[in-house]
């Protein structure tokens, strides 16, 4: 079981690496079309856009939606890491 606890823990931490570096390549609009940000938004607006959908952008600008999803993954994170020990 382990074993199982460790690699749930290295899938959340990735996968909050990842919505770190999406959040942060939304700042350099000149990114957006690098193959790498490409890929990390595929795997992460899905996400992202659950949580935008939510909590609109203040003002048409300030999206505060990834707080909560931040918020939601380590929830559920930490529900699993419960039922798997």
């Amino acid at each position: 079981m382990a074993y199982l606890h460790s690699i749930v823990q290295t899938l959340f931490s990735v996968y909050t690496i990842l919505l770190f570096l999406r959040i942060a390549s939304s700042w350099v609009p000149q990114w957006q079309g690098h193959q790498i940000v490409r890929f990390i938004a595929f795997y992460t607006d899905p996400y992202l856009n659950f949580f935008r959908g939510l909590i609109p952008p203040l003002g048409g600008v300030l999206d505060l939606s990834p707080i909560l999803a931040f918020f939601a993954l380590r929830l559920i994170e930490t529900i699993l890491l419960g039922i798997v020990r």
